[in-house]
């Protein structure tokens, strides 16, 4: 099973999560994509119950969705796919305290100090670096990529000039993320 992580504020329904369901779809592999609590803590809750609930589990997080799946990497050894991930959310989702925004509905969420502070309590030393492969964009305008090169200077890797935070044209690196993740 191949778990899909979103970003802050995002969905299992956004279009990267949508792109890949229908890749692994065609491929004939499972994959899901929930769309998961804003409150670290539930998510994290949500992440562990399907992990556990699976015999194979890989994953794909993307932004705060990394951070994520880089914790859950390594309290489980999963493999995991990082897009633009984050690597300090508690430092740079620091500047979305008070009304934070929904990217799928455009509706808002409180977030709070709280909330970051449990941030902190999931970053990690990696443990084993082979079970990574970062994508990462340099035109990444939210997230500064040196910052997951310097935790992850020997993972599998695709750096590319310019981009963005959603890291243009994944799509064109799926098989290489499938073969990755087999």
């Amino acid at each position: 099973m191949i778990i899909y992580i979103h970003g802050f504020g995002g969905s299992g329904l956004g279009s990267k999560a949508s792109s890949f369901r229908e890749y692994f779809k065609k491929q004939g592999i499972n994959f899901i994509a929930p769309s998961l609590s804003y409150v670290p803590a539930l998510a994290i809750k949500t992440l562990e119950e399907l992990i556990e609930s699976y015999d194979e589990v890989q994953l794909i997080g993307s932004s705060l969705g990394g951070f994520y799946s880089i914790y859950l990497s390594n309290k489980y050894n999963l493999k995991a796919i990082l897009i633009n991930p984050s690597t300090q959310p508690y430092v740079t989702l620091d500047n979305y305290k008070g009304h934070a925004p929904s990217f799928y509905d455009e509706s808002y969420f409180s977030w709070n100090d709280e909330h970051i502070k449990t941030l902190k309590e999931y970053k990690t030393k990696i443990q084993n670096q082979s079970n990574f492969f970062l994508f990462l964009q340099k035109g990444d305008e939210l997230l500064d990529y040196k910052k997951a090169l310097d935790i992850l200077p020997n993972a599998s890797l695709v750096l590319e000039e310019g981009g963005d935070h959603s890291f243009l044209d994944i799509d064109k690196y799926f098989d290489n993320i499938k073969t990755f993740l087999k």
